[in-house]
């Protein structure tokens, strides 16, 4: 089996369509159906079942898919660490992060860093936390900087690097922006706009309203928290924002609670051999961390 069959079929299964795969990997969709049939010969067996437009994975396909994930790894691995042994900081450094770090958290850290490597070729992808931390697990990202899940994977090292005070929060002439010292149970009588509902952010939200024993009246949900923002504004509903989002046109509700706190950072796979682009940008990474992201650190340990 050669690599270039193992990506194209990878694509293929990842996207769903030859189309797709084709387009991800600049080639022509014949290009693509032709790699994939030198794979199934080379393996004597059929991969994808293709009915009308959809390409589903066959049994034979759903079997060798963590095979070749794995066998990209190690052969992406031992590239990097042959690269690495000239000690120069070149290539090319796949980085995921969610719109909201990518906007307020690493624009300093990207302009420093690519100052001091310009060799280096940013590939940065606009992620949900939640599809960084699949990306990184199985090999296609070689780190994200994003919201920090409150289990993560075993296989990830995971170093928070910012923490993000949420507020309460609503527009100046919601109801609730009248009101001082707000219980839980009060916010419950009017609509939220929040996170959706598989997003590591929503889920620190509604831990804390479970705890108290209440049901989050949830009217409208988006990942963007600009557009949470912008909701909030308009007086769609009350919500929880990243302290340093909020502004004039958004009232700071007081609810008698302790702040709710989430952490923001990068993380590896354990088991990957890291380029020295990589190890560059986690320098720079590193030397950002907040003394109250150190000290979570050793909660964690």
């Amino acid at each position: 089996m050669d690599t270039q069959s193992l990506q194209a079929f990878l694509a293929v299964a990842d996207n769903g369509s030859f189309s797709r795969a084709a387009e991800q990997l600049h080639l022509t969709q014949p290009a693509v159906s032709k790699r994939i049939a030198v794979l199934e010969t080379q393996v004597d067996a059929r991969l994808f079942d293709r009915i009308g437009r959809r390409v589903t994975l066959t049994e034979a396909g759903r079997v060798l898919l963590p095979r070749a994930r794995e066998i990209l790894m190690m052969v992406n691995d031992s590239r990097r660490a042959l690269g690495n042994l000239a000690g120069a900081v070149g290539g090319s450094l796949t980085l995921a992060t969610s719109h909201h770090i990518g906007l307020h958290r690493l624009p300093p850290l990207l302009k420093a860093y690519t100052r001091a490597h310009p060799e280096v070729r940013l590939d940065l992808h606009f992620l949900d936390s939640e599809e960084a931390y699949q990306g990184v697990l199985d090999g296609s990202l070689e780190i994200a900087v994003v919201t920090l899940a409150p289990h993560p994977h075993a296989q990830l090292e995971v170093v928070p690097v910012w923490i993000d005070r949420l507020c309460f929060v609503c527009a100046h002439d919601h109801p609730l922006a009248r009101r001082t010292r707000l219980g839980l149970d009060e916010l419950c009588d009017f609509d939220a706009v929040l996170p959706g509902p598989l997003t590591f952010t929503r889920g620190l939200i509604e831990a804390r309203f479970e705890a108290a024993g209440l049901q989050l009246p949830v009217a409208l949900s988006t990942n963007y928290l600009e557009t949470l923002k912008m909701m909030t504004a308009i007086g769609l509903g009350w919500s929880l924002l990243p302290e340093r989002l909020v502004a004039d046109e958004l009232h700071k509700l007081e609810v008698e609670q302790p702040p709710i706190h989430r952490p923001l950072g990068y993380l590896v796979h354990r088991n990957r051999t890291l380029s020295n682009a990589t190890r560059a940008m986690l320098e720079q990474l590193e030397s950002a961390r907040e003394p109250d992201a150190r000290s979570l650190t050793r909660e964690i340990g």
